[in-house]
């Protein structure tokens, strides 16, 4: 039954007691809000809809988020990236909101807020986090509400990248990934302090592995004599061995050996700073580290004519997604057809006549 008193002059406490269910007490500022509430309260028990929403009331979106990336997210591959994506998020006013009001429309003001800063890929991502941590919050923490990301519309996707190093740029690029070193006066001059970036970006482009892939290599996994790398965990979960070309093989080799093993110690933000550090001093236009992915699975498309093998090579499950990174020259594809056709003539030509 619900007991309803006055608690100061404009103040009126509820209380809801029914054997079998949790205790519910709330104060309202008129005794006509606080009947309301205790009707309601009643009759989801009597229809058995009753759901415990204190969590929700008491907790922010914000709070979600934080015990999100603070519990969940370090289980995570790609964690640190993950991380900072939440620490974006965590600045909009949106964040502030109790779970219990938390509407699409207003995920939606703030989803359109972002698109006028960056591009749909990014708030895509954003939203993805917001959602993933919304599920748990339902599943685990006994935040009862639903997932307002499941009821707006998304950005629609960008269209896949095909961003090719041209006109010199990745000499431009690796000249400003080496050290300027100090000046007579003990100044640094202009280039990039960090020794790890520059054999990672030149990894990228002969490997084609992932820049989280290259990050988590060890040395115990580099068989220079096979000339290979094995990677025991990649992004889709299956591990695989990587064949390093002669050039790999030499930027591998001369590398100094860390004492944690792993091969680069430093971590992704580290890593994406200095890139784009770099970029910039290159003078280098709307190039991201994953496009060097895209860079190196088209010149080894040049030298594997088996899809099977460059995407054992990539690392895709599906090979449909290597159209994002197979983009041969379509000349140079032209001579190949005009050579076989030719060598076809030749040999009918050739052929003994009866």
């Amino acid at each position: 039954m619900a007991t309803i008193r006055q608690r100061g002059k404009f103040s009126w406490e509820v209380q809801v007691r029914r054997r079998g269910f949790p205790n519910q007490t709330k104060t309202f500022d008129t005794e006509g809000d606080a009947k309301r509430w205790a009707r309601k309260i009643e009759r989801e028990y009597d229809q058995g809809l009753y759901l415990d929403r204190s969590a929700a009331e008491q907790m922010t979106l914000g709070d979600v988020l934080k015990r999100f990336r603070d519990e969940v997210v370090p289980t995570h591959k790609g964690a640190d990236v993950e991380t900072l994506r939440i620490n974006r998020i965590l600045n909009a006013k949106v964040t502030k909101v109790a779970m219990i009001a938390l509407t699409p429309a207003l995920l939606s003001e703030w989803r359109d807020q972002r698109l006028d800063e960056v591009a749909s890929a990014t708030v895509r991502r954003e939203l993805d986090v917001v959602s993933s941590a919304i599920n748990v919050a339902r599943k685990d923490w006994g935040v009862m509400v639903q997932n307002p990301v499941l009821l707006m519309r998304r950005p629609a996707p960008a269209r896949a990248r095909n961003r090719r190093l041209v006109g010199g740029e990745e000499a431009r690029l690796l000249n400003a990934l080496d050290s300027g070193g100090q000046d007579a006066k003990g100044r640094f001059l202009p280039g990039t302090r960090n020794p790890w970036i520059k054999p990672i970006v030149q990894l990228m482009i002969e490997t084609a592995m992932r820049r989280g892939e290259i990050l988590g290599m060890c040395w115990e996994h580099v068989d220079l004599k096979a000339r290979t790398v094995f990677l025991p965990d990649t992004k889709n979960g299956d591990s695989r061995t990587v064949p390093l070309s002669p050039a790999a093989i030499t930027i591998v080799a001369n590398l100094p050996r860390s004492i944690s093993g792993r091969i680069f110690p430093i971590s992704a933000n580290a890593f994406k700073k200095a890139f784009n550090r770099a970029r910039t001093m290159a003078g280098i236009k709307d190039l991201r580290a994953h496009d060097l992915r895209h860079e190196a699975a088209s010149r080894l498309a040049e030298h594997l004519d088996n899809i099977l093998e460059l995407s054992a090579v990539t690392g895709h499950r599906d090979v449909r997604m290597l159209k994002r990174y197979y983009h041969p020259d379509a000349s140079k594809l032209a001579d190949k057809i005009a050579l076989s056709m030719n060598q076809k003539s030749a040999d009918s030509w050739n052929a003994p006549r009866r």
